[in-house]
């Protein structure tokens, strides 16, 4: 079985995520709020609707009481330009309460920095801020991530130089207007040059140059998450292993614990789930602390006396650890069998849900048909279609508040065969 203790960040990771200027520092509370409706605006990066399900995923897991909505608006080829221009048609029916804007890497016309360029990239920004602020809306002005070609010195490719300026002209921009400033270039170039000295051509992000795929968009949303005020701890549960006492329980409620023959048992009822990480992303967690800084689903058990347990959940098997990582303290999140399962079943209700809107909005809602079939027997057609794919969102929406919910398990600890791993 998979070990997942807990670990310590270093300090080149500590370089990574201390990025924000007191200004523009991450907000006492999480800037998402019960009861928003979000609206995450962007190119076609946002488009992948990758990084936006990892934030949408954290916030229904984190919060499952939360009345919330997230409707992702990326556009291919999109600028702050285009975002404004559609901002009627695309984002303003929604009547978001908190909005992400993520543009710049289509701005930048992908070459050096070009003053007549960040002039007018800054000027059509303010104008969506203006733009949202006059409809009451929350705004929090996203840096975008940094290109990614095989090379050893990422942060002196022009075009990365140039988004480091157009970065540092958001940051201005949510001084002027009261905003929230996230910055996820800088941490995710670090996290670029730190793979760069162990390989000078290291590519990790996937994808391609621009467009990065789960791993790059994972590392995108936990910068993104770490300045929308995120934090790390789900629950945590200790208890003595040799008397079967509860020691401590935070976020979660511990009940029937024993210890009896060496078994140590308990039931424990989380307040929330686990960070729902993307399966096709779990390598991110050997390029960052994803786990430690946005999802510490902890079990910590002391006073055990054999070399290893087996940890079983409702009966299952769901990791083996030693007696000193438990004395320690595990974080849970990969291994907690089915707490884990649904975590992930979540998530993948999310990227349904995240799919049927895009359907809709883009290949119904947005469909232009031939001048020869624009008829009001088309537009009516139009509408039923419509009407039939908002029930079906809606009742996507029913099944994963219900997935978000946590449920009471049954935790038991017993010594581990000799050859088990």
């Amino acid at each position: 079985m998979k070990k997942n203790r807990f670990s310590i960040v270093g300090s080149a990771f500590a370089a990574a995520i201390t990025y924000l200027t007191p200004l523009s520092a991450a907000p006492a509370e999480f800037a998402i709020r019960d009861g928003d409706r979000v609206v995450l605006l962007g190119d076609s990066i946002t488009e992948q609707r990758l990084y936006t399900t990892v934030i949408e995923a954290y916030t229904l897991s984190r919060f499952p009481q939360w009345k919330l909505t997230f409707r992702n608006i990326g556009w291919g080829g999109d600028t702050a330009q285009g975002g404004l221009d559609r901002a009627p048609r695309d984002m303003q029916p929604l009547k978001p309460t908190f909005v992400t804007i993520d543009f710049g890497m289509n701005d930048h016309g992908y070459r050096a920095y070009d003053e007549n360029i960040f002039k007018n990239y800054i000027a059509k920004q303010t104008g969506l801020v203006s733009l949202l602020k006059s409809n009451s809306s929350r705004v929090a002005l996203v840096t975008p991530q940094p290109i990614e070609d095989k090379r050893p010195d990422p942060d002196q490719d022009v075009r990365n130089q140039a988004l480091r300026k157009m970065s540092d002209g958001l940051r201005d921009i949510a001084t002027r207007e009261s905003v929230l400033f996230v910055d996820q270039f800088d941490p995710y170039m670090a996290v670029m040059l730190k793979a760069r000295q162990a390989d000078a051509n290291a590519l990790i992000g996937g994808g391609d140059a621009v467009h990065p795929g789960p791993v790059g968009h994972t590392i995108m949303a936990w910068a993104i998450l770490k300045s929308l005020g995120a934090t790390a701890a789900v629950s945590s549960a200790e208890l003595n292993g040799a008397t079967g006492k509860v020691v401590a329980a935070t976020g979660c409620e511990i009940a029937d614990a024993k210890s009896a023959e060496g078994v140590v048992s308990f039931t424990r009822k989380d307040k929330a789930l686990p960070l729902p990480v993307n399966p096709q992303a779990e390598a991110v967690t050997k390029l960052i602390p994803l786990l430690e800084e946005l999802s510490r689903y902890e079990l910590k058990v002391t006073g055990l006396t054999a070399p290893k347990y087996q940890l079983l959940i409702d009966d299952k098997p769901a990791a083996t650890f030693t007696a000193e990582e438990l004395a320690q303290g595990c974080n849970l999140t990969l291994t907690a069998g089915p707490i884990t399962e649904q975590a992930r079943q979540l998530w993948s209700l999310v990227v349904e849900k995240n799919n049927l809107f895009f359907h809709r909005w883009r290949e119904v809602q947005l469909y232009g048909p031939p001048d020869w079939a624009k008829t009001p027997d088309f537009e009516a057609a139009r509408e039923k279609e419509l009407a039939r794919l908002d029930e079906q969102i809606a009742q996507l929406e029913t099944r994963i508040n219900a997935a978000r919910l946590p449920q009471p398990h049954a935790f038991v600890l017993k010594p581990a065969a000799a050859e088990q791993k």
